[in-house]
């Protein structure tokens, strides 16, 4: 079994920089896929960020391409996300998700994923 905890969340301005970790126990991250979703105020659950067990390949949305960083410390077995530029709309509650990953492939679909966090608040004002 996996648990997942995130933290770092909380309040920014817009153009500010959070960065969300996501602390894992029960496999180390070296055998697990990471992912990271996230779910605004009224819409649906929508990925954000991947990174494969080997840590050789990452995915992100079109969304956050280019301000969002997806990482991993594997002597603390924790990943991470830093978040730069924030906007208004990248409000939502971020949630990590973790798979097992067998041939080092990185996965978007949230269906992809068997352990969930809880998920942490990420408000940003304009």
């Amino acid at each position: 079994q996996v648990e997942l905890v995130e933290s770092g969340g909380g309040l920014a301005q817009a153009g500010g920089s959070l960065r969300l970790s996501c602390a894992a126990s029960g496999r180390t991250l070296g055998s697990l896929g990471i992912g990271w979703f996230r779910q605004g105020p009224g819409k649906e659950r929508e990925f954000v960020a991947a990174i494969t067990r080997t840590g050789w390949s990452t995915d992100y949305a079109d969304s956050v391409k280019g301000r969002f960083t997806i990482s991993r410390d594997m002597t603390k077995n924790t990943a991470y996300l830093q978040m730069k530029s924030l906007k208004p709309e990248d409000t939502a509650v971020y949630s990590c998700a973790a798979r097992g990953d067998t041939w080092g492939t990185v996965a978007s679909s949230q269906n992809d994923y068997d352990y969930w966090g809880q998920g942490t608040q990420v408000t940003v004002s304009s």
